[in-house]
């Protein structure tokens, strides 16, 4: 049998990031909390958490706290239909579940699908940033539970639904225009022009010029791992970058950023994942991550 006293004092360290922080929540001693982790390791064999500042979860921790947000989630559906369950003098868990996006759907539309979701209820989220390619990565792994993600092919054990597609413009301030294409936006000056690159996951810029050229470019470079510092950057003369539509249409109206190529726009198709073992916990969620992707993105013909 699972010991969930201890399995929920390992949940606790990871999301607390001490065992002092976890001690308080479970209002017991962080030696007690300690006991509880030790005990648990030596009996699973495996190390559950890395000791340090934060505490953070090994791969064995991070499916062990991933089945705690499922129980929780469960635990809290039981008690809805069974309140007598609930000791009253207990103080009630709060479930945090664990979801994956990217850092441009964050910025752009999905913070207000996730804020509808917890005006809704008592939950809290964990939202994990990555790539759009990468962020299914994070489901195969049980690492969240579900995922704004690129993977059209619905992950074992998942349920997909489309959302549409996030646009980007290529997009420069004037005066980097003019200092870089003075001759056109050609192979050749994009591969002296600066561009703007989230991390060494982001292919956007790489993707738009060989659809808009129809060849691969070796880019120089500014690493800025920011959505708002990408347009921030552009604005500011820095590079050109990829950016979302929604960030940048009123600069682009106003003048102070243009397309390296007008209309050459890029669309990045966006999915709804979802683990099968938490989709109908997370039912309310789906439907509002559905219902605004409708309105913010571009949506298939």
């Amino acid at each position: 049998m699972i010991d969930y006293p201890a399995a929920r004092a390992v949940a606790l360290v990871v999301q607390t990031g001490s065992f002092e922080k976890a001690a308080a929540a479970l209002n017991v001693t962080p030696s007690a909390v300690s006991q509880r982790v030790k005990q648990l390791e030596e009996r699973l064999g495996a190390v559950l958490v890395e000791r340090g500042t934060p505490c953070t979860a090994t791969e064995k921790g991070e499916w062990l706290c991933r089945h705690m947000d499922h129980v929780g989630l469960l635990e809290r559906e039981l008690t809805a239909h069974l309140p007598g369950l609930v000791d009253p003098a207990a103080p009630v868990p709060r479930v945090t579940l664990a979801i994956a996006a990217n850092a441009d759907s964050l910025g752009t539309w999905f913070l207000a699908a996730a804020s509808a979701f917890t005006r809704g209820c008592d939950h809290l989220l964990n939202i994990i940033i990555d790539d759009q390619d990468h962020t299914a990565g994070w489901l195969r792994r049980g690492r969240v539970l579900a995922a704004v993600t690129s993977l059209e092919k619905p992950i074992q054990g998942c349920r997909v639904t489309a959302l549409g597609a996030l646009r980007y413009h290529a997009t420069a301030s004037p005066d980097f225009m003019a200092r870089h294409f003075p001759g056109g936006v050609t192979a050749d000056a994009l591969a002296q022009a600066p561009a703007l690159t989230f991390n060494q996951k982001d292919r956007l810029q790489h993707d738009w010029i060989r659809r808009t050229l129809g060849r691969d470019v070796v880019l120089p470079t500014h690493w800025l791992p920011s959505t708002q510092g990408f347009v921030d950057g552009a604005l500011a003369g820095m590079g050109w970058g990829m950016n979302p539509a929604q960030l940048v249409r009123g600069h682009l109206d106003a003048g102070h950023l243009v397309e390296l190529t007008p209309g050459a726009v890029l669309d990045v198709p966006l999915f709804w994942q979802v683990s099968r073992l938490a989709a109908d916990q997370l039912a309310d969620l789906s439907r509002r991550v559905v219902a605004t992707a409708k309105r913010e993105l571009i949506q298939r013909a």
